[in-house]
């Protein structure tokens, strides 16, 4: 998800609050997910997952969904554990296991973290035991799985980038969702001039939000020939860039950081009326604006803003992946297939499933919220629009530094092209502290 732990929790809140209509129909610590993987007797194969999922009240448990899998499979069985620190803590503790030999055998690792854990030789090749259930998800995740032509795991969750709008406010404005990035330019004058805002600037989460935007049709990263490409200087970052100065020197968006108190007010007081934001971000903005604009808001794809036609990227998001050392791949994949396909327990967690198997429901809350909008049938839409973006080891360093120039930006000392000057440096700044190979020019 974003870098915002404010806005994290924000969500877990949120999304607690509502997975009962989600859901619709355990464990804890995590030092005690040692490796089993390597135990089999009288046919039974054991398996251990080492999940982040919040399993608060009210959702259904990981353990309640291990246990319906132990039950109908009695010769793969399971042992699911939660992890309670952050994604960095779980990568450390990954990394030590791996070299003791006591690692799970299958453990959650956001999209933007796995070029780091492949790097450092912490995940299974699966391509051929996880290529059979490639069907069963979004094409983008999928793609988000996978490192240099090698599948490591099973996509789980995502959040691919949509805009949320108010469609009563804009009707009073006499606009529609525009489809052009010359159009939104237009429209977004003409809402500031009546003190409305059609989009925001975040500078705090614009290394998520401008890769996601920028490479949904030109990734920045690639690897060929064993060397990393790094390119950000694409059609897309140009067009993202562009498009958001034109905005602010038009004074036509509202620069609040996401993360101070007064942005989500400006949600509830009506003046902030659309923005850019990944698919989890909903509840977030649910709780934000509350029954002030109940059954005004609607969540639509992006335009062709960003030369990238209808395609969108992620902004956070992650799979499962097999760890170093298991020794059942084939086990390992066929009950991650299975899992990562239980759309219902999943929802209920808060996830904007990578499923493509069954449709989510969506809750009634929501649909009454974005006037009876079938919300999780756009999600699954933005799921199926993600391009083929991928991500660096390291990418937490570009994303700090794409951050930072962002924020200059917003306060007039730099341009938002900047912010991509910054990203192409420090992608090759971090990939030579990483000593891996880079291609030359």
């Amino acid at each position: 998800m974003r870098t915002s732990n404010k806005r994290i929790m924000a969500a877990m809140a949120a999304v607690a609050a509502l997975s009962m209509a989600l859901a619709g129909c355990g464990s804890s610590g995590g030092s005690d997910a040692n490796k089993s993987g390597d135990t089999k007797s009288g046919g039974k194969v054991e398996l251990t997952y080492l999940h982040r999922l919040p399993d608060k009240q009210g959702m259904t448990m990981v353990k309640d969904t291990v246990a319906r899998w132990n039950k109908d499979h009695p010769n793969i069985q399971v042992k699911a554990t939660k992890f309670n620190g952050s994604p960095g803590d779980l990568i450390k503790k990954l990394e030590t296991d791996v070299k003791a030999g006591n690692a799970p055998d299958l453990a959650q690792v956001g999209y933007a973290e796995l070029p780091e854990v492949y790097t450092k030789g912490i995940v299974e090749d699966v391509t051929a035991e996880a290529g059979k259930y490639s069907k069963d998800f979004a094409e983008g995740p999928n793609k988000l799985m996978s490192v240099d032509g090698k599948v490591f795991g099973l996509p789980q969750d995502t959040g691919p980038m949509v805009y949320y709008y108010n469609k009563t406010e804009f009707d009073k404005l006499g606009i529609k969702v525009p489809t052009t990035a010359g159009e939104f330019i237009e429209s977004a004058k003409k809402a500031a001039a009546q003190g409305k805002y059609i989009m925001t600037y975040q500078p705090d989460g614009a290394g998520m939000a401008f890769s996601a935007l920028s490479g949904a049709s030109s990734p920045w990263y690639e690897i060929k020939d064993g060397k990393w490409v790094v390119n950000v200087d694409t059609p897309g970052s140009k067009a993202t860039a562009d498009f958001y100065q034109q905005l602010l020197d038009a004074k036509a968006m509202n620069l609040t950081p996401s993360t101070d108190p007064s942005f989500a007010g400006a949600f509830h007081d009506g003046s902030i009326i659309g923005t850019i934001d990944a698919a989890w971000n909903a509840p977030i903005m649910m709780d934000w604006i509350g029954d002030a604009g109940k059954g005004q808001w609607r969540v639509t794809q992006i335009g062709d803003w960003f030369k990238n036609g209808e395609k969108t990227g992620p902004n956070g998001g992650s799979g499962v992946a097999a760890i170093k050392g298991t020794k059942h791949k084939a086990e390992a994949m066929e009950f991650l297939d299975w899992f990562n396909t239980q759309v219902p327990d999943l929802t209920s967690q808060g996830l904007i499933v990578a499923a493509s198997t069954e449709k989510a429901k969506t809750p009634q809350s929501w649909t009454e919220f974005f006037g009876g909008q079938d919300v999780m049938a756009e999600f699954a839409k933005a799921n199926a629009n993600m391009g083929s973006f991928n991500y660096m080891p390291g990418f937490s360093a570009v994303s700090s530094a794409v951050g930072e120039a962002a924020d200059k930006a917003g306060k007039g000392q730099a341009k938002v092209s900047d912010a991509f000057d910054a990203a192409q440096k420090t992608s090759l700044a971090t990939l030579k502290d990483y000593g891996l190979p880079i291609a030359k020019d």
